[in-house]
């Protein structure tokens, strides 16, 4: 069993369907330590995109639900450092944050596609040891992220494809429908 690291994806159980926060998602991990995981759900697509939530700027990527801490802030993961001063390495080229001025500019001159960067309104995180529970309580199993490019995956197969992959019991679980009382 891999344990929790930057750049692993975290990849919900089957048996915890009745976590409506967390049933059938991927989360990027963006940052791991004795006392906290931070990370970003992948596959929860919002009814929003970017200009809905800062007029100023001229984007009409989607916007994503990153998890249920601090909802009404906006983060952004990418992978175009060399255009964002102040990016922090997550891993695999995969940057978290950067200069958000530098970003508008970017976003309102069309310089940046939306396979470069993803935005999302909240967290997923974890105190200290409180993921290592979850895990061991097998809520969550953890993958490397082998993506070329995270962006480009579809948000509505990753869950799915990473069942799959799994293999065995989750291959069942996998080609199950989302509300199980509709088999």
């Amino acid at each position: 069993m891999l344990n929790p690291k930057k750049g692993r994806l975290l990849i919900a159980e089957p048996s915890i369907l009745n976590d409506d926060s967390f049933k059938r998602t991927t989360v990027l991990l963006t940052e791991h330590s004795e006392n906290s995981t931070v990370g970003f759900i992948l596959n929860r697509p919002l009814n929003y995109v970017l200009e809905d939530l800062i007029p100023d700027v001229n984007c009409d990527f989607t916007v994503y639900q990153g998890g249920p801490v601090e909802q009404d802030n906006l983060y952004f993961i990418h992978r175009v450092p060399d255009l964002l001063p102040d990016s922090i390495e997550v891993a695999n080229g995969i940057y978290w944050g950067g200069n958000f001025n530098s970003l508008k500019n970017l976003l309102n001159n069309h310089l940046i596609e939306s396979s470069d960067i993803r935005f999302f309104l909240g967290y997923s995180g974890w105190g200290a040891n409180q993921l290592n529970e979850e895990l061991n309580t097998n809520s969550w199993f953890i993958t490397e992220n082998d993506f070329q490019n995270i962006f480009l995956v579809d948000e509505e197969s990753i869950w799915k494809n990473q069942l799959l992959q799994k293999g065995g019991k989750y291959k069942i679980w996998a080609n199950a429908p989302a509300d199980i009382t509709m088999n």
